[in-house]
């Protein structure tokens, strides 16, 4: 799969600032656009993020912080999903050329949230992320992946979070290239188990795709 240059991610992040339509602006509450012209210009490219064990390559759309954090935040905790549709489509512009050329996945699927906090908020938002991925890269989306009951990662100290959660597969994969889709990645942890999980069912390749990246202390957004 090829992976965008830094430009092509500054494309999709402007490409997010025109697309995202909606009843309010999830950032500020404003009428209209979702995020408005104004929280969307405050949103930034996310930083790199040199792949974890298992993963081929990690690609993310935003910064995790400021605009880019409240509006993924208001999708993952307030079901905000007027920001779906736009944030899909700038992420799937990150790995697929205009003519498709670049895209190395047979299928996409999702870092699943646990079953409670599933229950508890009705949703998995990166389940939303994925199926409309899915959709624009014409992939089937089946569940590949559980997560097994835990804290959840949000919060904990790194060194904790470092650990991951406990990702099992559902069922085998055998050569299959997998999109690995999240809301956010900030230590790496739960893609890695994730993509561990993933190639013990014997997948061939596993590429993360997230909507938003947390900087690390010292990174530099433009």
């Amino acid at each position: 799969m090829g992976v965008r240059s830094r430009s092509g991610v500054s494309q999709a992040v402007r490409s997010v600032r025109l697309v995202l339509l909606g009843v309010t602006c999830p950032v500020c509450g404003a009428p209209g656009r979702a995020p408005c012209v104004s929280c969307a210009g405050r949103l930034r490219p996310a930083p790199s993020l040199v792949p974890p064990p298992g993963v081929d390559a990690c690609l993310a759309l935003l910064a995790y912080e400021g605009a880019g954090r409240e509006l993924v935040a208001r999708l993952k905790y307030r079901n905000h999903r007027a920001v779906v549709p736009g944030l899909a489509a700038a992420m799937a512009s990150l790995v697929t050329g205009p003519d498709g050329a670049d895209l190395d996945a047979d299928l996409v699927t999702w870092m699943p949230t646990t079953p409670a906090r599933r229950r508890q908020r009705g949703y998995d938002q990166a389940e939303l992320l994925a199926r409309a991925v899915a959709r624009h890269l014409h992939r089937p989306c089946p569940r590949l992946l559980l997560r097994r009951p835990g804290p959840p990662q949000t919060g904990r100290p790194l060194a904790e979070r470092h650990r991951g959660p406990q990702v099992l597969a559902l069922r085998r994969v055998e050569g299959v290239a997998v999109l690995l889709v999240d809301d956010v990645v900030t230590s790496g942890s739960s893609a890695r188990v994730s993509a561990q999980a993933l190639r013990s069912a014997g997948a061939r390749s596993v590429v993360v795709l997230a909507a938003a990246r947390t900087p690390q202390p010292g990174a530099v957004l433009h």
